[in-house]
């Protein structure tokens, strides 16, 4: 059995994506996704100029060994272009592992470990009463865990509020990203925040009691002092995780966090290799692995990730928004059903449009996920429906503070 061919498609329904087709001589393919959102062009370039003809005539079988020859034989490891494309390889090969043994993937990296996967999603408002709906919304969904973002008095424009106006017309939460040739400038400041969320907080608890699992993701817009400050205030709300309180590449920053406050932490959806978790996870420094499957690498390397966390008792909490395409998410479900120590996961339910291009096998009943039954990662990319929606050209936004200062976003 060889690979004959290597083919990349840009799609955009709702948003970009970027999908990676494998196929054998035998006529069974594999899809992988190598979304980089912002940067798309530069993953399709990548694996349509340097790895889709090094993939020909190889075995698809040996999915170790062309993760291992991708990675290594580059020199230039690492980084989020580079390990998406890897990523989408390892997901595709899996999928037609998958396909041959006529198993879901699950199956094949040890079996179901749990019935179904917890999810929580999305909820936000530009102020207390449009938060309220938008959590009512959400537990009539079917979500039992809830992720709470809101607008700050004085701040025009926050991460996460769905309720924000975006330039392509499309809901914030199917895309962040405003279309057009630069990115859109927004507005920030940390300590108007730090005022505020700890309200936000207990009139949510205040309103839907004590039971229901909260979380909350700073984004990586607070020095560390800052997120030990944040962290502690919340404690009073019981939350199940604070996410991205700092930004990630100061691992060191982690430790005055973890001094300071008993909250437990979530980090890493900007991580692309094990290397970038193995202090933070050998020091506990996390409770939750944040890594996506999709700028990881792939199945491969989540599932090693998550068997280092083991040893200390540290769980999945995988990336799942919509610049995660459905192959790349279905991925993630699997290694999530298969680990034993499976947390929750993200869940950002993907437009009609973009559900047309990827049909799934997925399901979410009452709350919890699974990737379905069906052999391989359970995904059929649509190439028809894909060419409806051509490439175009998206930017994340970014913040400046008040004196003009470019802040994380």
């Amino acid at each position: 059995m060889k690979i004959i061919a290597a083919e990349v498609f840009v799609t955009s329904p709702s948003r970009n994506f970027v999908t990676l087709r494998i196929t054998t001589d035998d006529g069974v393919t594999g899809i992988g996704d190598a979304t980089l959102n912002g940067r798309e062009l530069a993953v399709a370039a990548y694996l349509k100029e340097h790895v889709a003809q090094l993939l020909i005539g190889k075995d698809p079988h040996r999915i170790e060994d062309t993760w291992q020859f991708l990675y290594r034989s580059s020199y230039w490891r690492r980084g989020p272009v580079t390990m998406a494309a890897i990523a989408a390889v390892d997901m595709a090969l899996w999928d037609i592992k998958g396909k041959m043994a006529n198993m879901p993937v699950y199956q094949l990296l040890g079996g179901a470990s749990r019935n179904g996967l917890r999810a929580y999603g999305h909820a936000s408002g530009a102020d207390i009463e449009s938060l309220f709906d938008s959590v009512r919304e959400h537990l009539e969904l079917g979500y039992k865990s809830v992720r709470i973002q809101t607008a700050v008095p004085g701040i025009k424009a926050v991460y996460g509020v769905a309720a924000q106006a975006q330039a392509s017309g499309e809901r914030y939460d199917y895309e962040p990203a405003g279309r057009g040739a630069f990115p859109v400038e927004e507005d920030w400041d940390t300590r108007a925040y730090l005022r505020h969320l700890p309200t936000v907080f207990e009139a949510v608890r205040n309103e839907f009691g004590p039971e229901l699992p909260l979380l909350h993701d700073g984004h990586h817009r607070m020095t560390p002092i800052q997120a030990a400050k944040l962290g502690k205030a919340l404690e009073p709300y019981d939350l199940f995780w604070l996410e991205d309180c700092t930004p990630a590449e100061n691992q060191e920053a982690l430790r005055w966090v973890r001094h300071h406050t008993t909250t437990p932490l979530a980090i890493g959806e900007i991580f692309n290799t094990v290397y970038d978790y193995q202090t933070i996870i050998k020091e506990q420094l996390i409770d939750y692995v944040r890594a996506a499957s999709t700028h990881f690498g792939g199945i491969s390397p989540l599932k090693k990730v998550m068997d280092f966390a083991a040893q200390y008792q540290i769980k999945s909490g995988f990336h799942g928004p919509t610049d995660i395409s459905p192959v790349g998410f279905a991925a993630q479900l699997h290694v999530g059903l298969a680990i034993h120590n499976y947390g929750i996961q993200e869940y950002m339910q993907h437009s009609d449009k973009t559900n047309e291009v990827f049909e799934q096998s997925m399901t979410f009943v009452d709350g919890y996920l699974h990737p379905g039954d069906k052999p391989g990662i359970g995904v059929e990319f649509n190439e028809e429906a894909a060419a409806a929606y051509p490439y175009q050209q998206a930017y994340l936004p970014y913040n400046r503070l008040v004196d003009g200062t470019v802040h994380d976003w």
